[in-house]
């Protein structure tokens, strides 16, 4: 079945970097678009990054400069590096994948990982 196990969050103090991982099974990130959300406590869920099969990227302006998305087609995994991180930053992370399986887009998330900037 289709899954995307996520990992790398935990606490990070001011202007540190962290790296998420998301890793896919069930279909390739080669064919699909993947994608990075958060949500802070008491605020929606927003994009902050994402990458599509032709690589075209797009970040939000409040992590443009500091954050990176990139892809692994060999270990079938997305990637988010964090860098110059600051406590607005802190939310729970979810990874998205936009994918087509027998002819039928779809879409799924990971179960999401928290990430707390604090000194």
């Amino acid at each position: 079945q289709v899954q995307l196990v996520e990992s790398g969050g935990g606490l990070v103090q001011p202007g540190g970097s962290l790296r998420l991982s998301c890793a896919a099974s069930g279909f390739s990130f080669s064919s699909a678009g993947g994608s990075w959300y958060r949500q802070a406590p008491e605020k929606e869920r927003e994009l902050v990054a994402g990458i599509s099969s032709t690589g075209s990227i797009n970040y939000a302006d409040s992590v443009k400069g500091r954050f990176t998305i990139s892809r692994d087609n060999d270990k079938n995994t997305v990637y988010l590096q964090m860098n110059s991180l600051k406590p607005e930053d802190t939310a729970v992370y979810y990874c998205r994948a936009l994918y087509w399986l027998a002819g039928r887009l779809k879409n799924s998330w990971s179960q999401g990982t928290q990430v707390t900037i604090s000194s």
